[in-house]
């Protein structure tokens, strides 16, 4: 109830005050298990892509939000779950593979932390990793703020697709999937220039 409610009122801010120009959200999934892969570019980018999703997004937040435990309990309800960063946090990508396999929705941003403008040196490969072992749709999302005053910010929801795995993708290099992620924010990056 309080995620619902709070989408509604962040919904209206967005198009009311920020006059967000949502292209693409048709192409959003209603049902089955969906990856939201975005770029990062603001501190606010998941409440932005929340809004316009009409289905419960859960991202990962950096485990220091959680040691308040009324913050804790208020991030929790929105769907936030923690994540050691700068380690590899098997029990956060457990979550990830859990809450797919209850057919939710989970946000993550590949590049693993605000980026103004893409990264040529993007060497993170675990986007790739669960949306080829999690089998879940994967939804491209690119986020674009005022690069005027004047401008609209955007955000455009792209086709979802599932990358299917290889024959031997239990075998699958960790430059494979490097390779995969960046392709991955090729095609968000993609998405802003149409």
């Amino acid at each position: 109830m309080i995620y619902s409610f709070l989408r509604v009122l962040v919904y209206l801010y967005y198009v009311i005050f920020k006059r967000v120009k949502a292209v693409g959200r048709n192409n959003i999934p209603s049902k089955g298990p969906v990856l939201i892969f975005a770029n990062h570019p603001t501190t606010t980018d998941m409440v932005l892509i929340s809004a316009f999703v009409k289905r419960k997004v859960h991202y990962m937040g950096k485990a220091e939000l959680f040691k308040n435990p009324v913050l804790a309990l208020f991030f929790r309800s929105l769907g936030v779950f923690p994540v050691q960063r700068g380690k590899g946090d098997v029990g956060a990508v457990k979550t990830v593979y859990r809450l797919l396999d209850e057919n939710k929705v989970v946000g993550v941003f590949p590049e693993g932390t605000r980026t103004p403008k893409k990264n040529p040196n993007l060497n993170k490969g675990g986007a790739a990793m669960m949306a080829l072992r999690s089998g879940a749709a994967v939804l491209p999302v690119a986020v674009e703020w005022n690069k005027t005053f004047f401008s609209r910010p955007r955000i455009v929801f792209g086709e979802p697709y599932i990358m299917l795995p290889e024959e031997e993708s239990e075998r699958i290099t960790k430059k494979e999937l490097v390779t995969l992620t960046r392709g991955i924010m090729d095609n968000i990056y993609a998405l802003i220039d149409m």
